[in-house]
């Protein structure tokens, strides 16, 4: 198993920054660590949507929403994975929700709620 909690979400102005977090956890992580890790937008009636992921060596891949604005990246050592947004608008409120993969399975965190205020 393996648990994701993330943080840093809040509220905003449109044009602002805000830095999320998740840490992953679980047994074995040491031996059989989490593979891709990402981060999802989950907005009120809407479908879950990618934002932004990484592979364990560093590739990444961006919605073209965010691209040039987001930056997605992660602490292999620390099984974390970070999400720098800048320049924030308030298309970007949803809650973001952290996923990996471990072994062929998918895991999701509960989410971080970021509200971007215009």
């Amino acid at each position: 198993q393996v648990q994701l909690v993330e943080s840093g979400g809040g509220l905003v102005q449109a044009g602002g920054s805000l830095r999320l977090s998740c840490a992953a956890s679980g047994s074995l992580l040491n031996i059989f660590p989490v593979n891709g890790m990402g981060w999802y937008c989950q907005a009120p009636g809407k479908q879950r949507e990618l934002v932004a992921q990484i592979t364990r060596g560093g590739i990444t891949k961006y919605a073209d929403s965010v691209k040039g604005r987001f930056t997605i990246s992660r602490d292999n050592a620390k099984n974390t994975v970070y999400l720098q947004m800048n320049n924030l608008k308030p298309d970007d409120t949803c809650d973001y929700i952290c996923q990996t993969e471990r072994a062929g399975v998918d895991y999701w965190g509960k989410g971080t709620r970021v509200t971007v205020s215009s």
